[in-house]
């Protein structure tokens, strides 16, 4: 083989080397470029904790005793935050009752709430006017899952009722699932316009006075179950599925400590 041929094979293997390597080098960097996304998908798929936060509970903790409340808006009676013993608790005091009576500034808070809507709301409030109750401020809607909260009724000659709202549409419209300690009973109700009337009634469920109880409502397309110090005592199928603000509730002269409200999601 002559010198020309030897350089051309040379060159020949050279150009072949060469071409080897870069088919080599672009899988890997694929596969680096593949890698790097995988990584930044990872980071943005929400983790369990990040989903588990759709849970809300209302904390008193860092609320001024004996200022009205930041976590729930109230709507009709007297609502600040008290103590019971060392603990911070949502109180309703009762003992100021006439005949039933709105917030203060419950026009600035409807239209908040409501927008155009907020004269309607007033309206049907107002009709019904004793029956105190506060909506949770940071829970826009409920449709399924469960609402749980402690109540201890402390006062009341009239009455002493402490509930969950639930389905408050921008009308005024609810329903309240409430236990008594002057009755010893487990009641739905439903406010239609501004009158109330009876759903289902449970007797004989101890509901001592000065003692805290705990109250739970679970959701699931029309079907609700009340419970009363973890025990299963309503079940009710309802006219339509629920879907509105929630908050606490109560009756008349009653004084109530509330605590704990959680408002859990369906998953």
């Amino acid at each position: 083989m002559n010198g020309k041929h030897i350089l051309k094979t040379i060159v020949l293997l050279a150009i072949l080397h060469m071409a080897a390597c870069g088919a080599e080098s672009e899988p890997q960097q694929a596969v680096q470029q593949n890698t790097q996304s995988t990584d930044t998908e990872t980071e943005e798929t929400p983790s369990v904790e990040t989903l588990e936060t759709a849970v809300y509970s209302a904390d008193l903790e860092d609320e001024q005793v004996g200022a009205g409340p930041v976590s729930f808006i109230p709507v009709v009676g007297f609502w600040t935050v008290g103590i019971d013993d060392s603990n911070t608790v949502l109180f309703l005091d009762g003992s100021r009752w006439e005949q039933g009576q709105t917030s203060a500034n419950i026009a600035e808070q409807a239209r908040e709430l409501y927008g155009d809507r907020y004269s309607e709301f007033l309206d049907n409030v107002q009709a019904y006017a004793y029956y105190p109750f506060a909506i949770a401020a940071e829970v826009d809607n409920f449709t399924d899952g469960e609402i749980t909260l402690r109540f201890k009724n402390i006062a009341g000659r009239i009455d002493q009722n402490a509930g969950i709202l639930f389905d408050l549409k921008p009308n005024g419209d609810y329903y309240t699932l409430r236990g008594s300690s002057l009755e010893n009973n487990l009641v739905l109700w439903r406010v239609v316009h501004g009158n109330r009337s009876s759903v289902e009634w449970i007797r004989n469920t101890p509901t001592s006075s000065n003692q805290w109880h705990d109250l739970k409502l679970t959701v699931s397309g029309r079907e609700i179950r009340g419970y009363l110090d973890g025990q299963l005592y309503l079940e009710y199928t309802l006219e339509e599925p629920v879907e509105g603000r929630v908050g606490v509730w109560s009756k008349a002269d009653s004084q109530v400590y509330f605590d704990d409200f959680t408002v859990t999601p369906e998953q």
